[in-house]
């Protein structure tokens, strides 16, 4: 039987929930801290009016990831969370009038490139088929393992990945895989956009990422049953009822070091003792302010930071059938786009991309209105002027939306509220208001991510977006993953999750 441990977690985001779940499951007493008032990071929810938006991420992707936790509770996830798997992921929309509905099915999609773009299909099928392939080979090893233990690198799965290292494309970018896989420009411009998954630029990031498309056409793309924020909710009642304490509106002041060891917090002046301590915390903030004596990791602070995102929040008075959950409002000029990005500006005529939960959960918006969560790409804060970009963008937008639907869009406008890279550093701890912590432009990003433990400080570790192996709902999961295994040794359930995806998706598929 495992030693009885008192857990002090820092933070309430995602990782720091599922880290408080499998911790409580290991029979440790856990009690988390949370400067915010609820539960989410950067998942959370608005309401404006008669409407309710996903404040934050909102695209679902690997729900096993979630299933995962109830599983280990012993708790059906079926009574607590469920997913529908989408049939159109994503609608795409082009200046030239082009449109494609992107099928969830691989075969499908390449379907609809034929009848739309005239692809050849068989070259549509290619690159998902190399992606699923690459993921196969490496997703276990580089997101589900730490890549800073040496026993990592020491497996025959891990031997038998390095020896296929050419195949990855660590020497190519995203755009470079996709130019010599596809014949079409808009095809090309489709699958570079999954850079932006994770922050990164497709004309920098190594091709490795082209694994990205098969998490959401191979494995599925879901939407939650009440909305995104379910999926944090879920995970924190899942939480309270393995006994884990929660105190909101509590921010960490300091972590407590004794003899290079973390051995509490300091929360609204008052030490608190505990065994371990987890960090969900913004990595930078984390070693800026809760550990400012000790010796900072510089070289990992001061990499380039992930793009963040202008969010703005329109209940629109009216109804769109030919928009879906998810829609994407392309530029004609997507290198152009990603070179003011990496020069810190935002480009006049962004890709704008428009999810609209009332889509799927009619309930988000009154009848015969949308909720619109409008989100376009822009740089980490750097000393812009936001106000001002905002305006622009807004205006931008607006004007492009308005053209590419062949309606005014700004008098439908009945509630609005934004996000700029400002407000999300102040909301969500997020450094910069980069989403994704570091950006992964660099080929060796995935080794240059901070680990999920420190080397300097027993007892301390990392789990988030900011932190190995990387932003996004999924990884995020596999950081509290990773953590537990880190501390325990072993993981808390043998079972490969290989196993348990097949029945999954039919369980979520409708």
């Amino acid at each position: 039987m495992e030693k009885k441990l008192h857990i002090g977690i820092v933070g309430s985001g995602i990782a720091g929930l599922a880290a408080a779940v499998r911790m409580a499951v290991r029979g440790h007493e856990v009690t988390v801290y949370e400067a915010q008032a609820q539960p989410g990071g950067k998942l959370n929810q608005l309401k404006l009016g008669g409407f309710r938006f996903d404040a934050g991420p909102s695209l679902f992707t690997m729900p096993h990831y979630v299933d995962e936790l109830f599983r280990l509770a012993g708790e059906g996830a079926q009574s607590h969370f469920t997913s529908d798997r989408l049939h159109v992921v994503c609608h795409y929309f082009w200046t030239d009038d082009t449109r494609l509905s992107a099928r969830a099915e691989a075969g499908r999609v390449a379907r609809e490139a034929r009848g739309n773009l005239g692809v050849d299909p068989r070259r549509h099928q290619t690159l998902p088929e190399r992606g699923r392939r690459k993921y196969e080979r490496t997703g276990r090893i580089f997101l589900e393992k730490s890549l800073h233990r040496a026993d990592t690198w020491l497996s025959r799965s891990v031997l038998r990945a390095l020896s296929a290292l050419p195949s990855y494309d660590l020497m190519h970018s995203m755009h470079q895989v996709h130019e010599r896989e596809l014949e079409h420009p808009k095809l090309v411009q489709l699958f570079n956009r999954f850079a932006t998954y994770n922050g990164s630029n497709p004309y920098k990031a190594p091709g490795l990422l082209t694994i990205i498309p098969h998490f959401e056409h191979g494995i599925g793309a879901y939407y939650p049953r009440g909305g995104m924020y379910r999926i944090p909710q879920s995970i924190y009642e899942l939480a309270l009822r393995l006994g884990v304490r929660f105190h909101f509106d509590s921010p960490v002041e300091r972590i407590l070091v004794k003899d290079k060891r973390a051995c509490g917090l300091q929360v609204k002046g008052k030490p608190r003792s505990f065994d371990r301590i987890i960090s969900n915390m913004d990595v930078f903030f984390t070693y800026r302010k809760l550990l400012p004596e000790e010796k900072h990791p510089e070289r990992i602070l001061r990499q380039e930071k992930s793009t963040s995102a202008l969010i703005f929040y329109w209940g629109v008075g009216a109804s769109f059938p030919e928009l879906d959950l998810h829609n994407i409002f392309f530029t004609e000029d997507y290198r152009r786009e990603f070179e003011e990005l990496s020069a810190g500006r935002v480009y006049s005529d962004p890709t704008v991309y428009v999810n609209i939960s009332s889509k799927a959960d009619p309930g988000d918006a009154p009848a015969g209105r949308e909720n619109w969560f409008v989100m376009v790409n822009v740089p980490y804060d750097s000393g812009q002027n936001w106000e001002a970009i905002k305006a622009e963008v807004r205006r931008n937008t607006l004007a492009k939306l308005s053209r590419m639907l062949d309606r005014p869009i700004e008098p439908l406008i009945e509630e609005e509220d934004s996000l700029d890279p400002l407000r999300i550093e102040s909301r969500t701890g997020s450094h910069l208001g980069a989403l994704y912590g570091t950006s992964s432009n660099n080929r060796m990003a995935a080794f240059l991510r901070h680990a999920n433990f420190s080397r300097r400080i027993r007892d301390l570790y990392f789990c988030g977006g900011s932190v190995h192996p990387g932003g996004g709902i999924p990884l995020c999961l596999l950081s509290a993953r990773i953590v537990d295994e880190l501390m325990h040794g072993a993981p808390a359930d043998a079972t490969p999750a290989s196993t348990t995806l097949k029945p999954l998706w039919n369980s979520h598929t409708h």
